[in-house]
């Protein structure tokens, strides 16, 4: 393996430690009674709709549950260099993300920052293991 193949290994690392703290503090909001979210600027800007309203499950699963293991897996597969683990795990995971963002922007008219935050550090995920993944083709991180 390349040694700037291992960097970006490295840095899907890295972001997925950051996914896990943010849904690790979104998912002990949803089950903490009275949260205090340090996200909770206005009403049109906070992360309470998202923790307890309508958004804050899927299938009966807290949606911060699923970026918790989502994030988990592609620690895993940026630790044991798993390009195309790590690519399938960020495709759900944007297509999860932009289920979310759509809901939250036209639904209920509220913006989550840790949540977009989350979202913004699963697009990098996915480019990253995109290259990982195709980059062969392109030439891109072989340098």
């Amino acid at each position: 393996m390349l040694k700037g193949k291992k960097t970006w290994f490295f840095a899907i690392s890295i972001f997925s430690l950051v996914g896990i703290a943010l849904a690790a503090y979104l998912l002990y909001s949803f089950y903490n009674p009275k949260p205090s979210l340090i996200c909770d600027i206005n009403d049109r800007v906070n992360c309470q709709a998202a923790v307890t309203g309508s958004l804050a499950t899927f299938a009966g699963i807290p949606v911060s549950l699923v970026g918790l293991i989502g994030y988990a897996l592609l620690l895993f597969a940026g630790l044991t260099y798993r390009s195309k683990l790590a690519f399938a795990v960020s495709a759900l995971g944007m297509i999860f993300c932009l289920r979310l963002t759509i809901l939250e922007l036209f639904f209920i008219k509220v913006i989550c920052p840790i949540c977009i935050a989350c979202q913004v550090i699963m697009l990098f995920i996915f480019i990253i293991s995109s290259f990982l993944v195709f980059g062969n083709r392109y030439k891109v991180l072989e340098k």
